[in-house]
């Protein structure tokens, strides 16, 4: 593994910041949160910064951040509790408002991440789908379950493709005990599988994106309709409650849902998927941040929609605007 190391000839915190993005999603891995990766993040940078005058420089300025990075996303992470999406932790619901009672703290939920924040979205393409599918909510999700140690481990080498013997001296343990590790996570992984890669996308897939987007902003039953696989299910995180099958979930958009009508929505990428912003009408004047949509998609048709409700005052972090006029 190569990397520079702190020195005279390149300002320390231009080295930190190098460093950030990658930082960032090896964070939100370990969490299950764009906001506590964030914030991991920073406390990391905080953490070297005040200790930069006793690096010795044995290892490379990247190991060393990815070691402060881990003991404080395992400081983090101490709670009992594990972020797992909504289809995670019950059942699915009838679309009936009595559920909307059924509400999960945060703590409980995988929160969204910006694609942008945690890899070079103009990368080369191969590498783009690799980091698009290890930030896929259900493989977060599977992460979750994972011990710390196992699911620094598993980061490391399956997604971050370190050396066993790399990962060993910033877990500071040995290669023996980091390939154990290893096949203990793996294990636990394999069934049930979270998640089959993502597919690429095409013009097609754009073209399906983009009509979806036209049925929606118009509220367009029918034409939703056709855009859903009938098995597609719909989370609304911070609810426990999820549908499933396009019946329930256009029986929800027409019946409790109706206060999306009128919405506009704005085009991005979170966790590995195409993503929409939802602003609802504002009675004030334009429309005002509503829910982030997640859009999973398989072949022709929409097979899942994660709309995230209430977190209109992050959607800076996704480059959204706080308000449409």
């Amino acid at each position: 593994m190569t990397d520079v190391t702190l020195s005279a000839t390149a300002p320390v915190i231009e080295q930190f910041e190098s460093h950030r993005r990658e930082l960032t999603g090896y964070c939100y891995r370990m969490l299950g949160s764009g906001s506590e990766a964030e914030d991991a993040v920073q406390e990391t940078m905080l953490r070297a910064w005040n200790s930069a005058d006793r690096f010795e420089g044995r290892s490379s300025v990247r190991t060393w951040l990815y070691r402060i990075a881990t003991n404080v996303c395992i400081d983090m992470g101490r709670s009992s509790q594990r972020r797992a999406r909504p289809i995670d932790l019950g059942p699915s619901r009838k679309p009936d408002p009595v559920h909307l009672v059924d509400v999960l703290p945060e703590a409980s939920w995988v929160t969204p991440i910006s694609d942008a924040s945690v890899y070079d979205v103009g990368g080369d393409p191969a590498d783009v789908a690799v980091a698009r599918d290890s930030i896929r909510l259900a493989f977060i999700s599977a992460l979750q379950h994972l011990p710390a140690s196992q699911r620094a481990a598993l980061v490391l080498c399956d997604v971050l493709r370190w050396s066993a013997a790399d990962t060993a001296e910033l877990l500071d343990t040995t290669t023996a005990s980091v390939n154990s590790a290893l096949q203990r996570a793996r294990a636990t992984l394999a069934e049930p599988r979270p998640a089959p890669p993502s597919e690429p996308m095409t013009a097609e897939k754009e073209q399906l994106l983009a009509r979806y987007v036209d049925a929606f902003e118009r509220y367009d039953m029918d034409a939703l309709a056709a855009l859903l696989h009938h098995d597609v299910i719909q989370t609304m995180p911070p609810y426990a409650m999820w549908l499933s099958g396009r019946d329930d979930v256009l029986t929800w958009y027409a019946g409790a849902g109706i206060g999306c009508a009128g919405s506009r929505l704005l085009a991005g990428w979170a966790n590995g998927c195409p993503a929409f912003a939802q602003y609802r009408i504002d009675p004030a004047g334009g429309h005002t941040p509503w829910a982030l949509q997640v859009i999973e998609v398989r072949g022709d048709r929409i097979e899942a929609i994660h709309a995230f409700l209430d977190t209109g005052e992050a959607f800076g972090r996704f480059g959204f605007p706080d308000h449409l006029d």
